[in-house]
């Protein structure tokens, strides 16, 4: 089975990695040391440019009152949890629909009327019925098309959702999975002197991502990835280094400034399992989409592996124009590689960390279709 598409969407709100450091650096009550960490953070970011559905961040005057940021004052305010997520159920289902449209526009031999499973992924929000329910009635789907979703996993929830696609098509190989992530991740950010809110303020955005799975045999001259491997891991230490938890002012993220060693000891024994599977090592692969969580974690696994700046290029690239959009990062990444020049066939990695710490890996193969 294959992954036969990828289609990706954003807000159109775009955000200037510089502009949103100066406001973050600027906040009453901030001290000396908030300060130096908002500068250092977002300095090193290796971040331009993200999207976000805080449309107040764009420092343009608006009527009425301010939610999230007022312009007037420049000051982030602090929404409460619920208001945080009613703009999650107002602006998430867009997101959802278009990155859904995008993928099966990607694929012309096959439309709604084929789509056999529906997963959807997201951590940064909630409403029910979700968004499993929201892409059937949206996209015109069979009211009998099996629905799934996968909450609260993070950064790495694109990869439990394409096991359970792969799994799919080998129970029935007439399935076809539509697999969505979306992530409003913006939502949550807010000015503080704990260096894990810095951090996740200078890092997260928002943006959706959708693919389409299934055996079903692939046009002549498509090119596809065949979802050879998945493989999870959990290492021995990292647990309260990574977490996402609910508070009473929104989502509130630890993410601790060791992730980027704990993910540099462990990604050989993590890749191992995949390997091993797959009868390869890491000097076979051509291709990477290393999910970018930050500009140190890519710089750790880049020398750890010993990778290329070839290999990390799309990941770095994703990173600089859209910052991590969570769940959705890694597809973007996998977008990319599947829309680049006809090349012979290429074997390709992918992983991504989340809390626990969780490292989801995958082995395909990036082939053209004869």
């Amino acid at each position: 089975m294959s992954i036969r598409s990828i289609g990706t969407a954003v807000p159109p709100t775009i955000i200037r990695q510089d502009d949103v450091r100066e406001i973050f650096a600027t906040q009453p009550g901030l001290g000396r040391l908030g300060q130096r960490i908002v500068g250092a953070a977002f300095g090193a970011s290796a971040i331009e440019t993200r999207h976000t559905v805080v449309d107040e961040l764009d420092r343009r005057p608006r009527e009425g009152e301010p939610t999230f940021y007022d312009a007037a004052s420049n000051e982030i305010l602090r929404p409460g949890t619920g208001a945080r997520n009613q703009v999650y159920v107002d602006r998430s289902p867009e997101l959802f629909l278009d990155a859904a449209r995008a993928a099966l526009a990607g694929a012309p031999d096959l439309g709604p009327e084929d789509v056999t499973h529906v997963i959807s992924v997201s951590c940064t929000g909630f409403f029910a019925p979700g968004p499993d329910y929201l892409l059937v009635r949206g996209l015109g789907l069979s009211p009998s098309t099996r629905r799934h979703h996968l909450g609260f996993m993070g950064c790495y929830g694109a990869f439990p959702a394409l096991a359970a696609a792969r799994d799919f098509c080998l129970a029935d190989p007439e399935a076809v999975v539509l697999v969505v992530c979306a992530e409003l991740c913006t939502l949550h950010l807010r000015s503080s002197d704990d260096p894990d809110s810095i951090v996740a303020s200078s890092v997260f955005a928002d943006g959706a991502a959708a693919a389409v799975v299934t055996a079903r045999p692939a046009p002549s001259g498509s090119v596809v990835l065949d979802l050879d491997v998945l493989e999870t891991v959990l290492t021995p230490v990292g647990e309260t280094d990574m977490a996402w938890t609910i508070g009473d002012l929104g989502f509130d993220m630890v993410l601790s400034s060791y992730v980027p060693q704990i993910i540099e000891l462990h990604i050989d024994s993590a890749l191992a399992p995949l390997f091993e599977a797959g009868g390869v090592g890491v000097g076979d692969v051509d291709l990477w989409a290393v999910h970018p969580g930050g500009r140190s974690i890519l710089d750790r696994v880049q020398q750890q592996l010993g990778l290329t700046d070839a290999h990390l290029a799309p990941s770095r690239d994703v990173l600089r124009d859209y910052g991590n959009m969570s769940s959705a990062t890694v597809l973007f990444i996998l977008a990319e590689l599947l829309g680049g020049p006809a090349a012979p066939t290429q074997r390709v990695g992918a992983m991504a960390f989340g809390p626990g710490l969780t490292v989801e890996t995958a082995l395909m193969t990036r082939r053209a279709v004869s």
